[in-house]
């Protein structure tokens, strides 16, 4: 349903007449991946590391510096905009914020019924019936389609934005960030309305998040990503049992553990993210990465299919062809101990 080749997106800034090599912010380098129908891929990483721009470039907010997003077969990146119109019914957007995404002087009937008179006219009880329906739909009583955002809690913005989203009967949702600024409680029954509606309507989603655990419960694949790259990409079973990139120990050892009495692996990394205006040379992690070798320094390490499924960018732990070997990690003890998703110790 929605292939991604090789997405990039570079921000220039501002420098002199005289300067030569202009300075930019590489916030997407070389992003590649697909998401079918059905599916929700989610697509996690620290602050910065480029989630929320690759959601913008696939909405085509922001338009790619270079690489291609097939929508059911037709670039979206190459449209004009009259031809984008019409592409724009095929995929919506949830925003991370509730409040700030929904227009405050509109009623709930208003803003979800908005979308759909920007294709086609409706009367007023075809626009009465449809918001009725969809708020029904997310969980929320008819009753409240004549309030304004400012009148419902934070969970009911939430459902409203996915109202809003379902209102033009999308084949893909982006969702950037959608839970995060809501309780916990109120984030479970988000989550488990999404998945109904997956299975009800067979609509995908693209999930961004920084939350592991709201992760591990709705994806069925994950893409982590480190400055501007995917450096894992596995099914989301695969990727919290065993990961193989370094980052995604990290990143899963970093996460909290609700029981206390369980033991968990250290896999600590120091130093800060590198910025995206002069990310190191090679691998963008290696500054960071206890297994680096020298070749790390050198060279970007290529996206290599491994024999489960995922697809793992590090020379170390997922060797190309090119250099088979990996005699010069630090240790083959160190590759073999693997903290899983409970700190258990694989």
């Amino acid at each position: 349903m929605l292939k991604v080749e090789k997405l990039v997106k570079h921000y220039p800034l501002g420098g002199g007449i005289f300067n030569r090599d202009p300075l930019v912010v590489r916030a997407v380098e070389d992003v590649s991946f697909s998401v079918g129908a059905g599916e929700t891929l989610c697509i996690v990483g620290e602050s910065g590391c480029g989630k929320s721009t690759v959601a913008r470039l696939l909405m085509r907010l922001v338009d790619p510096t270079n690489g291609r997003v097939l929508l059911e077969g037709t670039d979206i990146a190459s449209l004009k905009k009259n031809e984008l119109r019409n592409w724009r019914r095929r995929m919506q957007m949830v925003f991370q914020d509730p409040y700030s995404s929904l227009n405050p002087r509109l009623t709930a009937a208003q803003i979800i019924t908005e979308p759909v008179e920007n294709f086609e006219r409706l009367g007023h009880r075809k626009r009465q019936a449809l918001a009725a329906e969809l708020l029904q739909k997310v969980g929320l009583a008819p009753e409240i389609m004549h309030r304004l955002p400012s009148e419902l809690s934070g969970g009911q913005r939430q459902r409203l934005a996915i109202a809003r989203a379902l209102s033009l009967k999308p084949s893909i949702i982006i969702a950037d960030e959608a839970v995060s600024a809501l309780d916990v409680s109120v984030q479970a029954q988000i989550l488990n309305l999404l998945m109904d509606l997956q299975e009800q309507t067979g609509i995908a989603f693209v999930f961004i998040s920084h939350d592991l655990g709201v992760v591990e419960h709705i994806g069925h694949r994950v893409a982590v990503m480190y400055l501007g790259r995917i450096v894992e990409l596995a099914p989301c079973e695969a990727l919290f049992t065993k990961p193989v990139h370094p980052y995604t120990e990290a990143l899963i050892a970093a996460a909290p553990v609700p029981d206390p009495t369980r033991v968990r692996l250290e896999a600590p990394v120091e130093g800060e993210v590198p910025s995206p205006i002069n990310p190191p040379s090679g691998c963008a992690f290696h500054p960071r990465c206890p297994f680096a070798v020298e070749r790390c320094r050198t060279t970007v390490p290529p996206s290599v299919p491994m024999a489960d499924g995922r697809v793992v960018a590090c020379h170390v732990r997922a060797p190309s062809a090119e250099f088979p070997g990996r005699q010069e990690m630090a240790g083959s003890a160190q590759l073999a101990s693997v903290a899983g998703p409970h700190g258990s110790v694989l």
